[in-house]
C-alpha cells in the first residue's frame, strides 16, 4: 500500500493518502486495522448471542484457520468470555474441551510456524480440520479457505451457529441444509466486513486530516457493524429467512431504494 501511494502521488503530484487504506500508521494508516476483521466478528457474534440469548461463560467455539483474521477472532472472542476449545492451521488442529490458551498458541505459530509441530499440554490432543469441523461447539467458525463446509459434511456439522470469517465458506447446498437442520450461518459478507469497514474510516480520518484512537476507532466499529447484524436479524424474523438471505435482502433494497430516488427505475 506504502508503495502503490507513492507511485499515485508522483504521478499526480499531489498528497493523496485517502486513495489507498491498508496503509502503514507512519503515512496515515488507521489504528486498529490489523486486527479489525476479527474484531467485527466477534462484535457480530456477541450480537447474535445477546439477540439469541445465548450464555456466553458456558458457550464454546471451534476456529478453523489461525491466520490474521483466525487468530484475533479467537483471541478477542476469548478475551470477552468465549472458551475456545480448538484451533488449526493447513497441518493440523489441536482440541481441548476445557479451552486453549490463544495467546500462547499465536507466540508458537509467529515462532514455528505449524501446529503439527506445536506441544501438546495436557488435555489437548490433535485433529484433522475435518475433525474440527464436526466437533460439538455452540459457534463453528471457518476463518480459512472458501468450500469448508459442503454437501458432504453439511448434515455432520454439530454447531449452533457458524460465523463465517473465510470468504465463501460454505457452498450453496451445505447452506441450505444447515438452514433446514436449524443451524444459523451468520454470512461473510456480514461477519467478516470489519476490516473494509475501517479501511472506510481510515479514508475518513485521512480525508479529515484528523486521526482517531484505538477506542473510538473500536466504539465506530461496534456500533456499525451491531447495528449491521440487528437490521438483518429484523428481516430474518419478519421474513423468516436465513441470516444470508436477509443480508442480501437488505443490501438490495438499499440499492433499489437509491436508485428510486435518484428516479433510475
Amino acid at each position: 500500500m506504502s508503495w502503490m501511494l507513492e507511485t499515485y502521488e508522483k504521478k499526480l503530484g499531489i498528497q493523496a493518502p485517502a486513495t489507498f487504506t491498508g496503509k502503514p500508521l507512519e503515512i496515515g494508516g488507521s489504528l486498529g486495522r490489523t486486527e479489525a476483521t476479527g474484531q467485527g466478528g466477534v462484535y457480530v457474534l456477541k450480537a447474535y448471542a445477546k439477540v439469541k440469548k445465548i450464555n456466553i461463560k458456558i458457550s464454546t467455539i471451534a476456529v478453523q484457520g489461525f491466520g490474521n483474521v483466525g487468530f484475533y477472532f479467537a483471541k478477542i472472542a476469548k478475551e470477552l468470555g468465549f472458551k475456545v476449545v480448538a484451533v488449526s492451521d493447513s497441518s493440523s488442529g489441536i482440541y481441548n474441551p476445557r479451552g486453549l490458551d490463544i495467546e500462547v498458541l499465536g507466540k508458537f505459530k509467529e515462532k514455528s510456524g505449524a501446529f503439527k509441530d506445536c506441544p501438546l499440554k495436557v488435555g489437548s490432543k490433535y485433529i484433522t480440520n475435518k475433525e474440527l469441523l464436526e466437533l460439538p461447539v455452540t459457534i463453528l467458525v471457518p476463518a480459512a479457505l472458501e468450500n469448508a463446509i459442503t454437501i458432504s459434511n453439511a448434515k455432520k456439522i454439530n454447531a449452533k451457529c457458524v460465523v463465517e470469517m473465510a470468504n465463501g465458506p460454505t457452498t450453496t447446498e451445505a447452506d441450505q441444509i444447515l438452514f433446514e437442520r436449524g443451524i444459523d450461518v451468520i454470512p461473510d459478507i456480514l461477519a467478516n466486513s470489519g476490516g473494509v469497514t475501517v479501511s472506510y474510516f481510515e479514508w475518513v480520518q485521512n480525508l479529515s486530516g484528523y486521526y482517531w484512537t484505538l477506542a473510538r476507532v473500536n466504539e465506530e466499529l461496534k456500533k456499525t457493524i451491531t447495528k449491521a447484524f440487528l437490521d438483518i436479524d429484523a428481516i430474518v424474523k419478519s421474513k423468516h429467512i436465513s441470516y444470508r438471505r436477509a443480508a442480501n435482502y437488505v443490501s438490495i433494497k438499499r440499492i433499489i431504494d437509491a436508485m428510486k430516488l435518484r428516479g433510475r427505475v
